[in-house]
């Protein structure tokens, strides 16, 4: 068996794909309540934790390895925000407009992450195939 580590930058792509793809179930879901009494906005963290998990003096391609090899600690974290505001008297917190930004931004990333994936596939197969 050829030990390698040529999926490592794929598989970090997909841990923030999978992050992202849980952000848009939520914005969808705050968006869909946005009528809700009650109802309090949910997000999702994520991008500061890989981001934590890039600084360092390590090469990129170590860090990358680290990440993968402790995939559980870096998973998103879901929360409710801002618990104690209201928008409105009904006490949602949900602002539509602001989901939405939220929303583009979110779909526009995950296109993003997955373009960057379909490139390190591109790369791959030009490497195998010259």
């Amino acid at each position: 068996m050829i030990n390698s580590n040529i999926y490592n930058y794929v598989d970090v792509l997909d841990l923030a794909a999978d992050a992202a793809n849980t952000r848009q179930q939520l914005l969808t879901n705050n968006i869909a309540n946005v009528s809700t009494a009650h109802y309090k906005r949910k997000d999702v963290s994520f991008e500061g934790i890989l981001q934590s998990a890039m600084y360092g003096k390590q090469s990129l391609d170590s860090k990358v390895k680290y990440v993968n090899d402790n995939r559980e600690d870096y998973q998103p974290l879901m929360y409710t925000d801002n618990v104690d505001l209201s928008y409105r008297e009904d006490g949602n917190n949900v602002d539509i407009n602001t989901e939405e930004a939220y929303l583009a931004e979110n779909t526009i990333r995950y296109n993003a992450l997955i373009d960057q994936m379909n490139q390190e596939f591109s790369r791959m197969k030009m490497a195998i195939t010259k």
